[in-house]
Order: structure tokens, then sequence, then C-alpha cells
């Protein structure tokens, strides 16, 4: 049985992942002390939930992305090469600008890695009967 079509930016999980995003970063960090992982990681994490169906969106409107499935695991690990490799590789080279921080990557792989399993949880093997 074939599932419903990915909601893009209206998926449930972009849409918590950026409301979660801009409460840390503009009502939690300015305004409390919070320990690192709030004030370095968390938003790191949120990564690809946030931002992976918006850029998806974007594809399948230019006919780039050929089905309104969810992400499948080769689209997930693509976007997170790239974006940490830009964000953490060519970025902070190019620009003189913010150093190389592995630790972000290894948020944004997290990140990634629960949204997958959230995304694909009903097709897992313990969901089906």
């Amino acid at each position: 049985m074939k599932g419903a079509p990915f909601r893009y930016w209206r998926d449930p999980l972009c849409v918590v992942s950026c409301a979660a995003y801009a409460v840390n970063r503009w009502l939690l960090k300015p305004h409390f002390a919070m320990g690192p992982f709030m004030r370095g990681h968390f938003n790191d994490c949120l990564l690809i939930p946030a931002a992976l169906p918006l850029v998806l969106w974007l594809q399948r409107r230019l006919a780039l992305r050929t089905h309104d499935g969810v992400p499948r695991a080769g689209e997930i690990l693509l976007h997170l090469a790239v974006w940490a490799f830009i964000a953490e590789g060519a970025g902070p080279w190019l620009t003189h600008h913010g150093t190389a921080d592995w630790w972000d990557v290894l948020a944004y792989s997290a990140g990634a890695a629960v949204c997958y399993v959230l995304w694909r949880w009903r097709e897992m093997p313990c969901w089906k009967a």
C-alpha cells in the first residue's frame, strides 16, 4: 500500500524543527544561560529535518526530483554530505570566517538519522504485521 505523498515544507517534522530552531535561536540563546549542547549543537541537529524538505520541494518544482515520497536514505545522505562539506569545510576555508567543527557534522548526522527514522517509521519491520 502506497503512503500519502510527502508534504515537504508542511511536513510536521519540518514545521516542528523550524519552530524549535527559531525558539532556540531568538528566544532561548539570547536570554538564558544554557549548556554547550543547546548553545552550540541543538540547532545543528535540526539542519536536515528543517532544511531538507524545503530543498526537496524546490527540486520537485524544478523537475529535479521525480517523486513525492518521503526522503530516501540516499537523498538524506547526499544533502548531509554536501551541507557538511560547505558549512564545515569549504565555507570556513573560503571565507576565513568561522571554524570547521566536526562536532557540528556529528550533530547534523544525528539529526539526519532521527528524521530518517521518523519519516520511515511505518516502513520499519517492527511495525509490519
